[in-house]
């Protein structure tokens, strides 16, 4: 039988004794000087170190043993050459490694942005945004001045004397080309690309593939126009303007430090939109109202009064229970501003509030004068 050969022992390395002179110099350095308590610790921690190291150090012959019994590592297959016809995979689904396909802003898959971006008007499907993100996409200014003339011509034509049953007609006139339109470019993804590059900047991003605002702008205009008496069909056409446009235009900018009300919605939005329909109010039945005139057909003559039943449950008088001048336009003006905050806060199956806020309001204004108008 063989002999194995002897196994060297392990070579034990030691550090070379310092020169008097290398002492001399760590003594007279910063340190304080070594005595010789310390000297005698640090000797028994370096014979504990080696020990340590000798007793993980492993032979040769532990080393192969341990070689030996390590299983085989699986080999990796190689990897498949790239094909030229291999087609990438579409937006929004995993490629081959793992990873997620690059997506297109242009592309049709305009759902893949609505998904990844909080914004209900995502950056990157028209490309004037992109150009104008703070002017057009961030804070929508084209938008907003076309939303607010809408309230100043309608007041202009109030002024003027012109009847709500000569304009509905015309609303309903422009509803119909527009909404025809708008179901053409659904069709014809050609003619949609024209379409938003023509008019894109009054557009949100979220209405490329969806109906546009102005359909249900004129949708709601029409509405209470048409079936609503003339000052509460007013009203809730200026509420639409200029409420909706405020609560925008606030809570964009403060609804982060308020509590949020609901998806979208915001505190400092619904106090915006309120203390506007306030203004509204008073201004429409405080300063426009008397000052034209016009006011045929009004349900608001200036006096409020409680149901007669209440009166007489009271044992009230029919002529007691009545309010009239600035309070009566008080306590308008404070329904007027809640209406037309509700109505911009509530979702009604995800219709647009550009119906909803004037159809809304006008319902409300027109149930508050039911009861308590003279």
């Amino acid at each position: 039988m063989a002999q194995q050969p002897a196994v060297p022992p392990t070579p034990q390395v030691t550090e070379p004794t310092p020169a008097p002179s290398d002492t001399r110099e760590k003594q007279d350095s910063y340190f304080a000087p070594i005595g010789s308590s310390l000297t005698k610790r640090r000797t028994e921690s370096s014979k504990f170190d080696d020990e340590r190291a000798r007793a993980r150090s492993r032979s040769p012959k532990s080393i192969v043993t341990n070689i030996a019994q390590s299983p085989p590592r699986p080999k990796k297959p190689p990897a498949a050459p790239a094909s030229a016809s291999t087609s990438s995979p579409p937006n929004g689904t995993a490629a081959l490694n793992g990873h997620l396909s690059p997506s297109s802003a242009a592309s049709s898959a305009s759902s893949y942005w609505r998904t990844i971006s909080r914004s209900p008007s995502p950056l990157g499907l028209i490309p004037i945004h992109r150009s104008w993100r703070t002017f057009i996409h961030r804070h929508e200014i084209p938008r907003k001045a076309l939303h607010l003339s809408i309230g100043f011509f309608t007041l202009n034509l109030y002024s003027r004397g012109v009847s709500q049953h000569s304009i509905h007609p015309y609303l309903l006139g422009a509803f119909i080309p527009i909404a025809s339109v708008d179901y053409l470019r659904h069709t014809f993804p050609a003619f949609n690309r024209f379409y938003i590059r023509c008019l894109g900047a009054l557009m949100r991003e979220s209405e490329v593939d969806g109906w546009n605002g102005v359909i249900w702008y004129l949708l709601g205009a029409w509405t209470v126009l048409r079936f609503l008496p003339k000052d509460v069909g007013v009203m809730g056409v200026l509420l639409l303007s200029w409420c909706d446009t405020a609560a925008s235009t606030v809570g964009r900018l403060y609804g982060r430090y308020t509590p949020r009300i609901r998806r979208g919605k915001s505190l400092a939005g619904s106090a915006a939109a309120m203390g506007v329909g306030v203004f509204t109010a008073g201004l429409f039945w405080g300063w426009a109202a008397p000052r034209f005139g016009n006011t045929e057909g009004f349900m608001f003559t200036g006096e409020l009064a409680l149901p007669g039943m209440v009166k007489q449950a009271l044992g009230w008088k029919s002529g007691e229970g009545v309010l009239g001048g600035w309070a009566a336009l008080s306590v308008v003006g404070l329904w007027s501003g809640f209406v037309a905050s509700a109505s911009e806060v509530v979702d009604i199956f995800g219709w647009d509030d550009n119906l909803t806020i004037p159809v809304l309001s006008g319902i409300g204004l027109w149930g508050f004068f039911k009861v308590f108008g003279v």
